[in-house]
């Protein structure tokens, strides 16, 4: 459904001004050709000594700043229209989601549940999926009574970090997203992101790829518990040969080595607009940096830093390999390192920009100066010749 601006926005602002029924609220993403303060501002209502008030947990980068405020509809309006692309607003019957697309149009989905209003002003950092959903029970990382598991506890920590990653990042869609996770393996993630983005009133797609076929087999059982086999399904394919043709979004999570260049590839291939990208095991270039340039053998003499040292070559080869091929690319911390020691996340957002010719001459000199040939660049050699 389609409304105006301001009758979509006023709309919001009188959902998060009831008093009785608002339970919270999600400004997320930015809108074409304006800047927002923060990447994100999550709203709730929280019972203070003078009175009912609007808590604000302002995110930037690293960082979350808490502020209260008063409930001013004026307040609330200004906020609304201050850069946001995608707002949520869940109250205790059900939720109201708006879209702003590129040419400034209001795409409006309301949809029915059931949410938990709290008013404790010191509450526990909101989950954006329950721990009593039923995907959490069914794959292992909640027990039957929906509570998450101890072993589980880093499992569920991923899951919350990935889609809080994934939320701000999601590309402007008038229909249907299409997802593929490539190398999806138990699907905690394929899963993850199907239940959140039907949750917040979003269509989608997805596709789960792993190269076994027990795999295959698992999570189709599952979809088939939970009743959604007509939006996520699962194949048992090679990355480099699924027959899948395209997608908006694709997801690759720890998969093993070059792997993770089959899924980067892809995704370029095939114009996927948004990558999220977790590598995991390096050894392509660990096994070709047999001569080490000057001044950098000190580094590499001893072995744990010169699987560090490969690491990290490996996954700046692949950053720019994106920016040059018309990505803009964050590399960004997934989850803490106390938490997995694989804790990089690749994002790449498709732009079409041409590369500087600057960047294209230090790659070709990073190139020649450590006389390795990453994984990603033979897989798109035609691509980068032709820059």
């Amino acid at each position: 459904m389609s409304l105006e601006l301001d009758v979509a926005f006023n709309r919001a602002a009188e959902l998060i001004l009831d008093q009785n029924n608002f339970v919270r609220a999600v400004l997320s993403g930015r809108r074409r050709n304006m800047q927002t303060t923060y990447e994100r501002i999550d709203i709730r209502p929280v019972q203070l000594k003078d009175g009912l008030k609007l808590q604000l947990v302002l995110s930037e980068a690293k960082q979350d700043t808490t502020k209260n405020i008063g409930t001013d509809n004026s307040a609330i309006l200004e906020l609304l229209n201050s850069g946001y692309a995608n707002i949520l607003v869940e109250f205790t019957t059900g939720s109201y989601s708006l879209r702003i697309t590129k040419k400034g149009e209001a795409l409006i989905h309301e949809g029915k549940g059931t949410f938990e209003r709290t008013l404790a002003h010191d509450r526990s950092k909101e989950r954006l999926l329950d721990s009593s959903d039923p995907y959490l029970i069914e794959v292992g990382i909640s027990d039957h009574k929906g509570v998450i598991k101890p072993s589980m506890q880093d499992k569920y920590r991923q899951v919350e970090e990935f889609l809080r990653i994934l939320e701000p990042a999601l590309p402007e869609k008038k229909e249907k997203l299409s997802i593929v996770d490539l190398g999806c393996g138990h699907a905690y993630l394929t899963f993850a992101t199907h239940q959140y983005l039907r949750k917040t009133g979003v269509a989608a797609q997805v596709i789960g790829v792993d190269v076994r076929e027990n795999s295959r087999d698992r999570n189709n059982k599952i979809a088939q518990k939970l009743g959604i086999t007509d939006s996520i399904e699962f194949r048992a394919e090679e990355i480099s040969d699924t027959a899948i043709k395209t997608a908006d979004i694709a997801i690759a999570l720890h998969a093993c080595d070059t792997a993770t260049d089959d899924a980067i590839a892809w995704g370029v291939l095939h114009n996927v607009q948004l990558l999220l990208i977790a590598p995991c095991c390096h050894h392509d270039l660990q096994t070709q940096m047999q001569e080490i340039p000057e001044p950098w053998p000190m580094l590499t003499r001893h072995g744990i830093m010169r699987e560090r040292l490969g690491d990290l070559l490996t996954d700046s080869f692949r950053t720019q390999i994106l920016k040059l091929l018309g990505y803009r690319v964050d590399a960004i911390e997934f989850v803490g390192g106390e938490h997995t020691p694989r804790n990089l996340m690749i994002r790449a957002t498709k732009t079409g920009a041409k590369p500087d010719a600057i960047d294209v001459t230090r790659y070709k000199e990073m190139l020649a100066e450590w006389k390795v040939q990453p994984a990603l660049a033979q897989r798109l050699a035609k691509e980068l010749g032709a820059i």
